[in-house]
């Protein structure tokens, strides 16, 4: 059963334009130390961390109700398995979030697609419930 599906784009140009004017400030307000240590290491970061932003805009969107309010930066946390897929990781009100969305002796299931053409970057969120086995 789905009980959340979110979608972001951003623009590659903003998160260059806000690592140029805030340096270490902006990314380490919005990224944790993995997501970091993950995109310093790539050629042309600004695409990864902009895809890493749209991956938590998508996942809050997914957890979102009309109740719900804003979620911490942090809460969301976009890994890579070894195969390169990337996996999201909820930490803290993301996590409670999701826990509160999910029916009685279900556990969830999170799948996120990134994407990126210059300038623009996107991802997509499910979040599934499954029975646990």
């Amino acid at each position: 059963m789905i009980i959340g599906i979110g979608t972001d784009m951003c623009d590659i140009r903003r998160i260059e334009n806000s690592i140029e004017k805030f340096g270490e400030r902006f990314i380490n307000k919005i990224f944790t130390e993995k997501e970091q240590a993950y995109c310093d290491a790539k050629s042309g970061r600004a695409a990864y961390y902009a895809k890493r932003f749209a991956a938590k805009e998508a996942v809050a969107k997914a957890l979102a109700r009309e109740e719900t309010g804003a979620l911490s930066w942090k809460d969301v946390e976009v890994r890579n398995d070894p195969s390169g897929r990337p996996t999201i990781h909820l930490y803290r009100q993301a996590k409670e979030r999701l826990e509160s969305h999910l029916p009685k002796g279900l556990e969830a299931i999170t799948h996120i697609s990134l994407t990126d053409d210059y300038p623009y970057a996107m991802a997509f969120a499910i979040i599934e419930a499954h029975s646990r086995i």
